[in-house]
């Protein structure tokens, strides 16, 4: 296949927006494959790496509990600049394993009872949508899959028209799905949960690191992300932020001992924070790494990133739809660097798995990961690519010619059966 030409680069002032050179001397993996899997876990720079072993060392040396204490420091942190990176403040912000983990917490502490409403993005990850199926079944609250539009996001009209009736509703909506390379349009849906008094949690598992995200131009009341995606943070790691005006009103199901002190015999008093959320028990060589990560997403700069990679994706969908045989399944106007497709006749998982023997690394996500967005279009599953700054011309040349090569070789052994 001829090399593709590359999206023109993005600028801000006279300064290259993202030193791509510079991002894969920093990455050990982006010469040992071409990695196109940052929206399942993207590759860490070598100083998040380092980061976590060094401490690992520490405690290996001196004991977990001495360790941590001697780098409490950096550990608080963290918290400043997962804050800094949303435009929230540090108390508004707790520490998780992963965003399941904190969106399940924080759903759980807003204890939805009969009569309540829960609003849910057709695009809800498998993980959040078995959490509040359950609380539907278990809790006799009403669940409602918001309708789409024309061009698969969330209808807004027919929101409001639910809204207006006055019925106390949490919205949950997940801002880039896993399933394709939508983006909701959660500032608009922020708008309309203030009008009328909805609670609003965003999942930002696939946006926070990829795309600018400001919580105040949103207008979420909380929002959950993971490290290990975009943000190129160690796995295990994750965040969370909820707005103060929520904070006051929540309580978590099972207060644990590093974010409550037990006060008598039958009483004990909350953190004043979002570490209410938080358990004692963490690992704190991760929640380094994760520090390390934030800083750098922060230096690279939200607004550069996120135009690097729309332009990228772009140039992407735009040379795979040329290749025959197959389709770019991402809904209408898509623009995130997450790009779906499918090679005609060819299971999603023998593509991916074609595609790896070449060193090219892609996933393939089912329908039971995303039964209301894939089962509801009718497609099986389909093929993930997904950008970050540490791809190349090179990566997306190798990518294209592998693709291309599983397509002909499908058609090949197509006509010569029939």
């Amino acid at each position: 296949m001829e090399p593709i030409e590359a999206a023109p680069a993005t600028t801000v002032g006279a300064r290259v927006a993202i030193d791509v050179v510079a991002e894969r001397a920093r990455t050990v993996g982006a010469s040992l494959s071409h990695h196109f899997n940052a929206a399942g876990a993207a590759l860490p720079s070598v100083d998040v790496v380092a980061t976590v072993i060094d401490h690992l060392r520490r405690e290996e040396r001196l004991g977990g509990y001495e360790a941590a204490a001697a780098h409490r420091d950096q550990t608080e942190a963290v918290y400043e600049s997962a804050a800094a990176l949303i435009g929230a403040t540090a108390p508004e912000i707790a520490i998780f394993d992963s965003a399941s983990t904190g969106l399940r917490v924080l759903m759980d502490a807003l204890r939805p009872t009969r009569g309540e409403r829960i609003i849910a993005s057709s695009t809800t990850y498998v993980s959040h949508a078995l959490q509040l199926m359950t609380i539907a079944r278990e809790q006799d609250v009403d669940l409602v899959i918001a309708p789409v539009d024309g061009d698969g996001r969330m209808d807004l009209v027919a929101l409001e028209a639910m809204l207006v009736d006055g019925r106390p509703t949490t919205i949950s909506v997940s801002h880039i799905p896993t399933s394709s390379g939508l983006t909701e349009p959660v500032a608009q849906i922020g708008a309309l949960a203030r009008r009328y008094g909805s609670t609003y949690i965003v999942d930002a598992t696939q946006s926070v690191g990829h795309l600018a995200v400001d919580v105040d131009e949103i207008g979420c009341d909380a929002l959950v992300t993971t490290g290990r995606k975009f943000l190129r943070g160690p796995r295990g790691t994750g965040f969370g932020y909820v707005r103060a005006s929520l904070l006051e009103r929540l309580t978590p199901t099972a207060p644990d001992v590093r974010g409550a002190r037990w006060t008598t015999m039958t009483d004990w008093e909350l953190s004043p924070s979002a570490r209410r959320f938080e358990t004692w028990e963490n690992s704190v060589a991760t929640r380094l790494g994760l520090g390390v990560a934030l800083r750098e997403a922060i230096d690279r700069g939200p607004v550069e990133t996120e135009t690097w990679l729309r332009d990228q994706a772009l140039v992407l969908r735009r040379a795979l739809a040329l290749i025959p045989g197959v389709q770019v399944v991402d809904p209408s106007g898509s623009t995130s660097a997450i790009v779906t497709f499918v090679v005609e006749g060819t299971p999603a998982t023998e593509v991916v798995d074609a595609l790896a023997g070449l060193g090219v690394r892609l996933v393939a996500v089912p329908d039971t990961h995303g039964q209301w967005d894939l089962g509801a279009r009718a497609i099986p599953s389909v093929v993930r690519a997904s950008i970050h700054v540490y791809n190349d011309e090179s990566d997306l040349d190798a990518l294209l010619s592998a693709v291309e090569g599983v397509s002909s070789a499908r058609r090949t052994a197509w006509e010569a059966t029939s």
